[in-house]
């Protein structure tokens, strides 16, 4: 598997910074041990808009006995895979709610075309433009892959081998790619190099949307 390239690419651009200033509706990616939850989170309380993946609304859906809730656990139970359709309707049941009207950083959704689809037509449903921009944290392969094994032996987690994180980047790698040419036509997608500092992140992606 070839590794992702280090170097910021679009993200510290001026050109690229003034295209993305003032944008409110945003997308992070990001492989698996890249730091995403944790820049999702800044961002987020930076620009005082929630920052929503798709693991907190199921787990709200689910627990909360919703009727999208029941109908995805429906599906868990039976170890089958939740329909886009089921996915597509809790984002726009969440990105409905009051304090996502101001603008929103979404993590973990869309991860297939179709659901890049299903986001343009919810966001044009409720009178908005499309996503603003979408923020691709890009690290080296190698080094996530040791990252995550010693925080797997740290926490005494057995799914964290070097095999299986292996296959779970080549798992990012085939479903975001599709995801990452889309929005690179678009001109909306700014790649940073996640492999710096927290702070560092951080500060590059504030700057790529403008507010530093």
């Amino acid at each position: 598997m070839t590794d992702q390239p280090t170097t910021s690419a679009q993200g510290s651009s001026p050109e690229t910074s003034a295209a993305a200033a003032g944008a409110r509706r945003l997308l992070i990616i990001g492989a698996p041990g890249a730091g995403k939850g944790t820049q999702a989170g800044r961002i987020a309380d930076a620009l005082s808009i929630p920052a929503i993946s798709t693991g907190d609304i199921f787990r709200a859906n689910v627990s909360q006995e919703t009727e999208l809730g029941k109908l995805a656990k429906s599906y868990m139970d039976k170890g089958e895979y939740v329909p886009d359709s089921v996915t597509n309707d809790m984002v726009r049941s969440r990105l409905s709610e009051e304090d996502a009207r101001e603008g929103f950083l979404l993590d973990g959704y869309p991860r297939t075309l179709d659901q890049v689809e299903a986001l343009d037509g919810i966001l044009e449903d409720g009178g908005e433009g499309g996503v603003d921009a979408v923020l691709m944290l890009e690290v080296d392969y190698d080094a996530v892959i040791q990252r995550l094994v010693a925080r797997g032996a740290e926490q005494g987690r057995s799914d964290d081998t070097e095999e299986t994180i292996r296959r779970r980047l080549e798992v990012y790698a085939e479903q975001t790619t599709p995801l990452v040419d889309v929005y690179e036509r678009r001109g909306i997608l700014h790649r940073v190099n996640g492999m710096r500092s927290i702070d560092e992140v951080t500060e590059e992606l504030l700057s790529v949307l403008g507010t530093r």
